[in-house]
């Protein structure tokens, strides 16, 4: 099942640039293996969640809160080795 998608254009644009992540192909991190957690740090005004998941054969940190049917990207980055060591058990 195809995970609707939806980004801020500009902040999409500087995650590849700065990143090599592009955030139109963030459905595939939900589609596979991963962990997500609610993200209750701080008041945002609106729910977010952190989903740890692969994305192109790599363990990425992905930002998000859902928008209707969708789910907005509001950061997307790669894990460090830290927390690799931490997840990838988890996740085969």
């Amino acid at each position: 099942m195809a995970i609707d998608i939806e980004f801020d254009p500009a902040k999409a644009a500087k995650a590849l640039e700065d990143r090599g992540l592009d955030f139109s192909k963030a459905g595939q991190i939900f589609q596979g293996k991963h962990l997500t957690r609610r993200d209750d740090r701080a008041d945002y005004g609106e729910d977010r969640y952190n989903t740890v998941g692969w994305y192109e054969g790599r363990l990425v940190f992905v930002t998000w809160t859902p928008r209707g049917q969708k789910r907005r990207i509001i950061s997307m980055r790669h894990t460090h080795e830290k927390e690799q060591r931490k997840i990838r058990h988890l996740l085969g």
